[in-house]
């Protein structure tokens, strides 16, 4: 039998209202309960940015160490800005907020990245002003041309290695948020493989605007082999909804079948 992954929930799993309205704790404890390792954070479920201080971080840090969680740190700020400039602020930002909550990672999208990798400004901004701990530096593929186009992760990790900066950050790779681009992510995988740190996990169900993600099925071929063609050791996360009549129940089925497959 092949060693199990671990699993994260990404808190929207549980609904955004719900997670809006309760807080990110009650459903990490609910995430707990269904054997995950780890829990994402999302910075725009949080009530308001005075729930999302430094202070409010560091108290939900230290909640979900107890609780036994190591914790993603998710932003929607953008890396790079709409004119292709390394967004320096953006970065320092979501840096300070999962350096607050002590996360493993930090994910933030790509943005409009045009071909100036500017590896060394984002590898002095990672180390600048971290007290120990250095959340690991994620940039994931999102539902927009800018910022979910296989051509732009390729250069910018290229870009990255010719500056000698190939290691200052990686990849979360979202199996669902390709089909808002018409890609096709085995056709993508193996090329992205190589800097793949973590994954989010979904399918996709409706058509242009109107798609939405699903869980996958269990016979999903396609889905396993897509698993396949990526990095077998890096955390997985559960990035679609729960059944809500049963969502301790859902989590804990999910949480064993994803870690297994």
């Amino acid at each position: 039998m092949v060693d199990a992954v671990e699993i994260v929930i990404v808190a929207s799993a549980f609904g955004m209202d719900a997670v809006r309205t309760d807080g990110h704790l009650k459903w990490a404890q609910v995430a707990k309960r269904a054997g995950a390792a780890g829990f994402e954070v999302r910075r725009e479920l949080f009530a308001s940015d005075t729930d999302a201080g430094l202070s409010q971080l560091r108290s939900l840090g230290a909640a979900l160490a107890d609780l036994g969680l190591w914790s993603v740190f998710s932003t929607p700020a953008t890396l790079y800005t709409a004119q292709g400039r390394l967004d320096r602020d953006a970065l320092r930002l979501a840096l300070d907020e999962a350096n607050a909550l002590g996360a493993r990672f930090v994910k933030l999208q790509l943005g409009a990245f045009k071909g100036a990798a500017e590896g060394a400004e984002i590898a002095a901004q990672v180390a600048k002003g971290l007290d120990g701990t250095r959340p690991r530096l994620l940039v994931e593929n999102g539902q927009l041309a800018e910022g979910g186009s296989p051509v732009q992760f390729v250069g910018l990790f290229e870009a990255l290695a010719r500056e000698g900066h190939a290691d200052v950050l990686g990849m979360t790779f979202d199996t669902g948020n390709w089909a808002w681009l018409d890609v096709a992510p085995l056709e993508v995988a193996a090329q992205l493989a190589p800097h793949v740190e973590y994954i989010h996990c979904k399918t996709v169900a409706g058509e242009g605007a109107r798609r939405f993600a699903v869980a996958p099925a269990g016979d999903d071929a396609q889905f396993r082999a897509l698993l396949e063609r990526l990095p077998r050791k890096v955390p997985r996360g559960i990035e679609f909804p729960f059944d809500t009549s049963r969502i301790d129940a859902d989590a804990a089925h999910y949480v064993d079948w994803l870690a297994r497959i």
